[in-house]
């Protein structure tokens, strides 16, 4: 069946909530507790060990499938200029540089420092230019709008081959 990206991720994450979602019930049901005077089979929950391991086994592979179906889609899949494996690093790259540049483009060439001590006044010199910090912020921020929509537009229009 095809998929596109954002597809099988919400695929991804029903199969992984399936899984806990099986083995929460396992939990609940492998084990129980019968009072002395009670008879254990009038109070023993309904629970299949080969069937419940069948089922949780089966989650799994489909896990694998999509995971390597997703995997290989972003290792042959191309957007501005990059891979989406390499994509889906350079963003946060991308996000960390954006932050670190708005807080130095925000930096006054000069501020009062507060040493404590009355005597001497300090002053605190930025070493850069705000303003080039500011102008590679507004760089930055484009870039990561416009990487960031060209990998949705992709994660939406371009499909994949998954067979569970």
């Amino acid at each position: 069946m095809q998929y596109t990206s954002a597809q099988a991720n919400k695929l991804l994450l029903q199969l992984r909530e399936e899984r806990e979602n099986l083995l929460a019930a396992e939990r609940a049901s492998r084990q129980f507790v019968a009072a002395t005077i009670e008879d254990p089979e009038s109070v023993r929950p309904a629970y299949d060990y080969a069937e419940m391991q069948a089922a949780i086994a089966e989650t799994e592979r489909k896990i694998r499938v999509v995971k390597h179906a997703i995997s290989g889609f972003n290792l042959t899949h191309e957007v501005c200029g990059m891979t989406v494996d390499q994509l889906l690093v350079y963003l946060p790259q991308l996000k960390e540089r954006k932050a670190k540049l708005g807080s130095m483009a925000a930096q006054l060439p000069k501020t009062r420092a507060e040493t404590g001590r009355m005597s001497i006044i300090e002053y605190t010199y930025t070493n850069y230019d705000p303003a080039a910090a500011q102008a590679d912020y507004a760089a930055a921020s484009r870039a990561l709008d416009e990487a960031q929509l060209a990998l949705d537009t992709l994660n939406t229009t371009a499909t994949m081959e998954i067979e569970l």
